[in-house]
C-alpha cells in the first residue's frame, strides 16, 4: 500500500504505523493500553476501529481495536499488514473453560480451535491456527516478570457468543453442548472470538502473531465479578518491549523472553 493511500476501514496511512501492533477487540481498551507506551497519541477512528500510536524504545507501536469476532479482526489484520505492520498481538478477555482458573489469570495462547467461519475463507480447516513461537516466549517472559498467574494453551474461537453462553435455547443445543465439551476435554483453556483470525490471516500474510487474554473464572462469569485488566495490558506491552529488544539487538533493559520458572498454573 502506498504511503498516502488511506486504508479503507482503519482510516490509516503507512506513515501512521510502525512494525508492531497491539489488537484489543474493545475500542474502550485502546487508550488505556496506549497510555503504557511512550508519547501516546490518538490517530484515527472509524466504525469499531480506533487507533492510537506510541513508541517502545523508540520504535513506533500502534494500538488498534478490531471489534468483536473474526470478520472485523481479519479486516484489521489485512489492512495493518498492507501498511507495513509485521508483528501483531491480540490483547483481550475471555471466559475460562477450566474449573481451576483463577479469576484474572492470563492465557498465553499457543493455538486456536477454528470453530468459526472467517478463517475458512483463507485456508482449509485442517490448517492449524498457531502462534509465532517468539511471541509466545515473549508473552511468557512478560507474565513471569509481572508475577501474575498465567498458563499457556489453546483457545476455542467461535462466532456466536450466546451459542456458548446460552446453548440450551438454541435449536442446535445438543450439538453445541457436545462440541464445547469436546474442546474442553481436549484441553482448550478459554473461549473467545478473535484469536483464530489473527493467527490464520497472519500466517497467510506472513505476519508474526500472538495472543494473550485475561480469563474470567467460571464463578466470575456466573456472578459478573470482572477482574482488573491492568496486568493484561502491562504484560502485552512488556512482551512488545521484549520483541523490540530482540529485533533491534538491544536486550539491556529486558530479561530473556524465556522465563526461568515454569508458568504459574501452567498446563
Amino acid at each position: 500500500m502506498s504511503t498516502d493511500k488511506l486504508a479503507h476501514h482503519l482510516h490509516l496511512r503507512a506513515g501512521d504505523v510502525g512494525r508492531y501492533a497491539l489488537l484489543p477487540s474493545n475500542p474502550d481498551h485502546v487508550a488505556a493500553i496506549a497510555a503504557l507506551l511512550d508519547d501516546a497519541e490518538f490517530v484515527a477512528r472509524n466504525r469499531e476501529f480506533e487507533t492510537w500510536r506510541g513508541t517502545v524504545a523508540g520504535e513506533p507501536v500502534v494500538v488498534t481495536s478490531t471489534g468483536v469476532g473474526g470478520p472485523s479482526t481479519a479486516l484489521a489484520v489485512e489492512e495493518l499488514a498492507a501498511l507495513g505492520v509485521g508483528t501483531m498481538l491480540r490483547v483481550g478477555v475471555s471466559g475460562s473453560m477450566r474449573s481451576d482458573t483463577v479469576n484474572g489469570e492470563l492465557a498465553v495462547l499457543t493455538g486456536a480451535i477454528r470453530d468459526e467461519g472467517t478463517t475458512r475463507q483463507y485456508l482449509p480447516v485442517e490448517f492449524p491456527a498457531i502462534a509465532s513461537i517468539d511471541v509466545v516466549l515473549a508473552l511468557r517472559g512478560a507474565a513471569a516478570r509481572a508475577g501474575v498467574p498465567y498458563r499457556c494453551g489453546t483457545a476455542h474461537t467461535k462466532d456466536s457468543y450466546y451459542g456458548e453462553m446460552e446453548p440450551e435455547r438454541m435449536p442446535l443445543a445438543a450439538h453445541l453442548t457436545e462440541r464445547f465439551e469436546t474442546w474442553r476435554r481436549g484441553g482448550a483453556i478459554c473461549s473467545e472470538m478473535e484469536t483464530a483470525a489473527v493467527f490464520v490471516v497472519g500466517a497467510v500474510l506472513g505476519v508474526r502473531a500472538g495472543s494473550v487474554v485475561m480469563m474470567w473464572s467460571q464463578e466470575a462469569m456466573a456472578t459478573g465479578a470482572a477482574p482488573s485488566t491492568d496486568p493484561l495490558f502491562a504484560t502485552a506491552v512488556d512482551a512488545i518491549r521484549a520483541l523490540v529488544a530482540a529485533d533491534t539487538g538491544d536486550s539491556r533493559d529486558t530479561a530473556d523472553a524465556e522465563p526461568a520458572a515454569r508458568p504459574v498454573l501452567g498446563v
